[in-house]
């Protein structure tokens, strides 16, 4: 019986951690890193080199994802072909690459939205705050803890794809998945709706009037008495606004605020 070396697991892995996106094109996308992941295990399952070359045109169809936990599909894909390897009934080419269409879309919307969206917003959020003054222990901190969790993320879930083999299309996509997926994302609004509470501080020096004694009314006052930080929150949702329904780049952004903050502080509108 043939079974795939830890060795030639690890080196599969390592292929895709750091070249998932050789020769990427338009035409491609991650097809060709995909190939040069399979290309060890494919040479340690099969003995000629004809049987390696067929194998590998298995592999050739297109295929995208979110490339951290898209590492599960080269783990299951891999436990798969050493299962057809062993002569396992029903595992041909339009199977295993009916499994990795199936995975590859719904695993980009989950990396898109919990890592993309929020992992990496909240990371670079405490790097921000750990940066200020010119701190290096923010770009440090990123580096280092991104690097770490990401690079240990990925192997668990190669490995267990491996593990699990076709089984892991219900794990990934199934309810329980959806329900855990959908709760993830909650918190993670959840926090970078705090982080922004902390980090982020809009205020106006505007007078509105003045009381009996003659001191002065400030606008700021009554605004942080009737809804705290309500500034803040109205340029957060304004920045999401303008990304998420107008289409507007985050550079596009930054520059608009950086204007709106140099004209309300000119104009005495914002503190």
């Amino acid at each position: 019986m043939k079974k795939i070396s830890k060795k030639t697991l690890n080196s599969s892995f390592w292929r895709w951690w750091y070249g998932n996106l050789t020769c990427f094109s338009h035409e491609h996308m991650q097809t060709f890193g995909y190939m040069w992941a399979m290309i060890p295990i494919l040479k340690e399952l099969y003995d000629t080199h004809d049987e390696q070359s067929q194998k590998l045109e298995t592999y050739y169809a297109f295929f995208n994802t979110e490339p951290q936990i898209g590492c599960i599909v080269v783990g299951v894909t891999a436990g798969l072909e050493e299962a057809r390897a062993n002569g396992a009934e029903g595992i041909d080419d339009e199977m295993i690459n009916g499994i990795r269409a199936g995975l590859m879309g719904p695993l980009a919307g989950i990396g898109d939205s919990l890592i993309v969206g929020t992992y990496i917003p909240i990371l670079l959020g405490i790097a921000v705050g750990l940066a200020e003054g010119g701190s290096v222990l923010g770009p440090i901190f990123y580096i280092i803890v991104w690097n770490v969790t990401s690079t240990l993320f990925q192997k668990f879930v190669f490995d267990k794809g491996y593990s699990l083999g076709g089984s892991a299309v219900e794990l990934l996509v199934g309810e329980k998945a959806t329900a855990f997926r959908e709760s993830v994302i909650v918190m993670g609004q959840v926090i970078v709706g705090a982080m922004a509470a902390s980090w982020v501080n809009i205020t106006t020096p505007l007078q509105i009037a003045t009381n009996s004694e003659g001191e002065p009314v400030m606008l700021q006052a009554n605004l942080d008495g009737a809804f705290p930080k309500i500034l803040t929150m109205l340029f957060v949702v304004f920045c999401w606004w303008l990304q998420a329904k107008k289409g507007m780049s985050p550079i596009k952004v930054l520059l608009l605020m950086a204007l709106i903050a140099f004209v309300g502080s000119v104009a005495g509108i914002l503190g």
